[in-house]
This record gives C-alpha cells, structure tokens and sequence, in this order.
C-alpha cells in the first residue's frame, strides 16, 4: 500500500465535507471566512484525517463512517497552525508555502479564525447524527481533552517556554522535550485513531491500544520533524539533545513499539501501519 496514494483518496472525501461545513468566504463577516479558509483550502498531507480513516478501516467499518470525526480533527489541527504562527507565539510569515493567515488578515481576525475553526469542529462532531449517540458524546470528550490546557495547548505552553540546559543531565532533558511532543502533537494523533476507531464501532480494549499507538507514532512523527528540522535553532528538540543518529534510532523504536500493538488486526490494519512508516520516515 501506498500511503501517499492513500492520503490522495481520502483528501477526496474529507475535503467536500469540510467545503460542506465552512461558511462560503463571501458570506459576511467576509473577512473570518476567507480567513478561515485561507490555511485549510488546499491542505497539506490530511495525515491526520488519514488516521480517522485508517482507525475506522481497521475495525471493518467503511471510512465514510468517520467523516465528522476526520473533520472534526483537521479543523483543531488547522485551528492549531493558525495561532502557532501568530507573533505572540512562533511569529512565522508563511506556513504550506503560502502567508501565514495574520499576515494576510490581520493578527486580531487570524485569532477569531482560529476560534471559529475550533468551535466549529466540535459542532461537526455533535451533528454526527447517523453514529449512535454514546460514540459521538465519548468523541467530543476525546478531542476536547486533546486540544485542551493537558494536551495540545499545554504542550505549546511548556514549549514557548522551554529553555535549553536546564534540568541534571541529557536524559533529563529529553524527557522534557518528549513530554511537549507527546502533549502537541502525538495527543491529537492518538484522538485521531482513536476516534476513527471509536466510529468503526471498536471495543474498549481495541481503543486502549490504538491511543498507545497513536501516542507512540506520534512521538515518532515530532522526533522526524526534529530530525528534518535540525538546523533551525529550535531549543525543543530531540535532535539538539541526543543528537540526530540517537534521535531517528529513538524514532523508529518507537514506531516498532507502535506497530506491535496492532499485528492483532490483520490486514485490515494496514492502511494505519503503512501511515504510522510514512509519517516517521517521510522527507517531509
């Protein structure tokens, strides 16, 4: 299986959806909604709406059964990026090659975008009416937690604030610099599988596993960017701390540990493991 290919056809069906689901830019206030469009129409991978779909797949459940959650999930991603490039955070002018949304629109309206995507997703997520009404109420407690002050936005605070050298030794260090990976980025991943899963109709103990590997290839896929990243200076950086043949051998350990925990799921599992190789081993 192809991953590329794979992300290529589901981009397909999640991007009608989301076209579904946004105001049309023109549609007053005009400004918000040809901001809110501006980061998510085109895309990047759609790795994660990916993910929902693996997630579903892998229980035997046609993709098309996790759509509200594949949306739901890039617009908190979409959400993210946004206020990741304001000038009180990373401060960047261009994000998938194109203006970051607050130099186009403003620094004021780029926030209220990325407020209007995030409500936005958890209101994809409660109209998911044809998912029985249990699997809908547990997803939106998911996403949230992931999003929240104990994941995502926590884990970009202790980023903004992390400082380089402090702490007794390496291995100290690059515990701190996992914890923010694991809280960034590897949590909405995991939601991401999870929820896809949750949506094919997998058991409890199915969703246990898939949230470890989720985390785990998560992990993986923040450990790659550092190793794509290396000359960029950021202090929050497996790479900076451990060096770059430590960092991909990290990597990749912990996609073998990821990987594990779903050979019980046949083939049907994989479109996730052929996503959890490309999003760790990918050149960009």
């Amino acid at each position: 299986m192809d991953a590329r290919a794979y992300l290529s056809e589901r981009v397909a069906l999640v991007d009608p959806y989301l076209e579904q689901l946004l105001p049309p830019a023109e549609q007053p206030p005009a400004a918000l909604h040809a901001a809110m469009r501006h980061l998510l129409f085109p895309g990047g991978k759609r790795l994660r709406p990916g993910l929902v779909f693996a997630g579903c797949e892998a229980m035997g459940a046609p993709p098309e059964q996790a759509l509200p959650v594949a949306a739901a999930v890039e617009l908190v991603h979409t959400y993210s990026l946004v206020h990741d490039d304001l000038p009180c955070m990373d401060d960047d002018d261009e994000r998938r090659g194109r203006p970051t949304v607050h130099r186009l629109y403003g620094e004021a309206v780029a926030v209220l975008a990325g407020d209007a995507l995030l409500a936005l997703a958890f209101e994809a997520l409660a109209r998911a009416e044809a998912a029985p009404a249990e699997r809908v109420a547990a997803g939106i407690a998911e996403l949230a937690r992931a999003a929240g002050s104990l994941e995502l936005v926590g884990g970009q605070v202790d980023d903004l604030a992390f400082e380089a050298g402090h702490g007794d030794g390496a291995e100290e260090e690059a515990a701190r610099v996992e914890s923010v990976h694991l809280r960034k980025s590897a949590a909405l991943i995991a939601a991401s599988i999870a929820g896809g899963a949750r949506f094919g109709g997998a058991e409890a103990y199915q969703l246990a596993a898939l949230w470890h590997f989720g985390l785990e290839v998560g992990v993986a896929f923040q450990i790659a960017d550092d190793v794509l990243d290396q000359d960029d200076g950021e202090p929050c950086s497996t790479v900076r701390v451990i060096g770059l043949d430590a960092a991909r051998d990290r990597a990749e350990a912990l996609l073998a540990q990821a990987l594990a925990r779903v050979e019980a799921l046949g083939e049907r599992a994989e479109p996730l493991r052929e996503l959890a190789r490309f999003a760790v081993r990918r050149d960009r």
